[in-house]
């Protein structure tokens, strides 16, 4: 009932959205027409049979579609319960939007974490933009809601449509996505980045053979950029930007040039206002489509490693923006962000603070570090603001903010489990550390640069 009507359980009542469905089998054999508003039928068991779906909106509008309700969950209770204990450093392969082939039927399954909606759908081109052809699934009391849908595929565009509590229906981007549309849209896109072929392995190899001492040893030279304003194509328009594969020998000729060993990037993750230069993040797990694709920013990490250079994520867990289609009142109410807004706003950048107590939003985080050194192979990870996260709204006066001190010890624990190799970086305006600091001066700003690996006696 759920693929072809909408059901209104408190007034007991159905009302169609459609003229005529009717049932196929996958031989062509028709197996039933329903055109009075209720559609259904009792097949007995010894003559089901695999079936698809022709729904007519109008003479027009006409959509085909298997059931997706025939499909397994692929959603395990260790998922859960690891999700639940902000341990599952790899929930970027189950939540989002994932490629594959089940029961020998390609298609892509979507899961997400909305506790406290009624409902949720997955709404996108593959069904008219009609979320109620495919109301996901509930994985249990934990919040999770998952749903195989064969027939869609790579690069199509979707977005999640869910019933709060409220009863209203809100549409919102995946948080787990690995691509978005190009601005100004922000519709989710349907991507399988494990296709790209690395030849950094040389790179990664030797990086991970070095010991502390040699990093501490080894001379480094950082070049801080932004991709979008470092150089853009003479055609004198305001986008004009260069694919991440132009960019990349035209940077690395740079680099090598003025005598830099790592580059560090901001405005990588998805955002949706270039002003900002990144800085406000609504795709945490997607490189922004600015620049090209994931493929095309793997080429682009691939290529600087193998002539030489090291690259580091500006990355941005402080704050999030209120922009109605990302993380803000994800489910129709506060989930990413603290509940109260004393602590959940940003009183000076107008923006939300993520709530590192809640062990879901923790694992978010963590694993989304963890997630761009693993497939994106960065060297390192650079955290931006880090005051404004130990602090209350960076107010040491406010004092600290115990469970985001925990969320950096947590996060410092996992990636030197994973990669004892990899750089921790902090940035910020004020920090109490006096030690073992470089300060870097540009107009107006000063930064402090402090790599946390090397003083695992406080972050771990």
């Amino acid at each position: 009932l759920d693929v072809v009507a909408r059901l209104n359980l408190e007034r007991g009542e159905v009302i169609p959205s459609f003229q005529r469905v009717e049932v196929f089998a996958d031989d062509g054999a028709h197996i039933f027409v329903g055109d009075d508003g209720l559609f259904g039928i009792y097949l007995k068991k010894e003559s089901y049979r695999k079936y698809f779906f022709r729904i007519e909106y109008n003479e027009r509008d006409i959509l085909e579609m298997e059931d997706p309700y025939g499909y397994p969950c692929c959603i395990s209770d260790l998922d859960i319960y690891l999700f639940g204990e902000s341990t599952h450093y790899e929930i970027y392969h189950k939540l989002g939007a994932h490629p594959m082939k089940l029961n020998g039927v390609d298609g892509v399954y979507f899961a997400v974490w909305a506790p406290h909606a009624k409902s949720v759908c997955v709404a996108g081109n593959f069904n008219m933009w009609d979320g109620r052809h495919h109301y996901m699934r509930s994985c249990g009391g934990n919040g999770i809601y998952e749903l195989f849908v064969p027939g869609a595929k790579v690069f199509d565009i979707y977005k999640y449509q869910i019933m709060t509590s409220e009863g209203d229906i809100i549409y919102k981007s995946d948080p787990y996505a690995n691509c978005s549309e190009y601005r100004p849209g922000n519709g989710s896109v349907v991507v399988d980045i494990h296709n790209f072929q690395w030849t950094d392995r040389n790179w990664m190899s030797k990086k991970q053979k070095r010991s502390r001492e040699d990093m501490l040893r080894a001379p480094m030279s950082i070049y801080e950029m932004h991709l979008g304003s470092w150089k853009k194509k003479p055609d004198y328009t305001l986008e004009g930007f260069h694919n991440y594969r132009e960019m990349a020998p035209m940077l690395a000729d740079y680099l090598l040039d003025m005598g830099y060993t790592h580059v560090e990037l901001i405005g990588i993750a998805e955002h949706p206002f270039d002003g900002s230069w990144g800085y406000q993040v609504t795709g945490y797990y997607a490189p922004t489509r600015r620049f090209g694709t994931a493929e095309d920013f793997a080429y682009f990490v691939d290529y600087l490693h193998g002539r030489g250079i090291g690259v580091i994520l500006d990355w941005v867990p402080a704050h999030f923006p209120k922009d109605p289609h990302g993380l803000k009142a994800f489910d129709g109410q506060p989930l990413y962000e603290y509940e109260n807004p004393k602590k959940g706003e940003h009183p000076h950048w107008g923006t939300l603070i993520f709530d590192y107590g809640k062990k879901q939003v923790k694992n978010f985080l963590i694993a989304n570090a963890l997630f761009w050194i693993k497939e994106f192979h960065f060297d390192g990870i650079r955290i931006d603001a880090l005051s404004n996260i130990i602090y209350w709204h960076g107010n040491k006066d406010r004092g600290i903010n115990e469970r985001a001190v925990e969320f950096i010890k947590h996060m410092n624990t996992a990636l030197k489990e994973m990669d004892s190799s990899i750089m921790l970086i902090a940035s910020c305006f004020s920090f109490p550390f006096t030690f073992g600091t470089v300060v870097f001066s540009w107009p107006l700003l000063t930064t402090t640069f402090i790599v946390l690996s090397f003083f695992s006696s406080f972050f771990s």
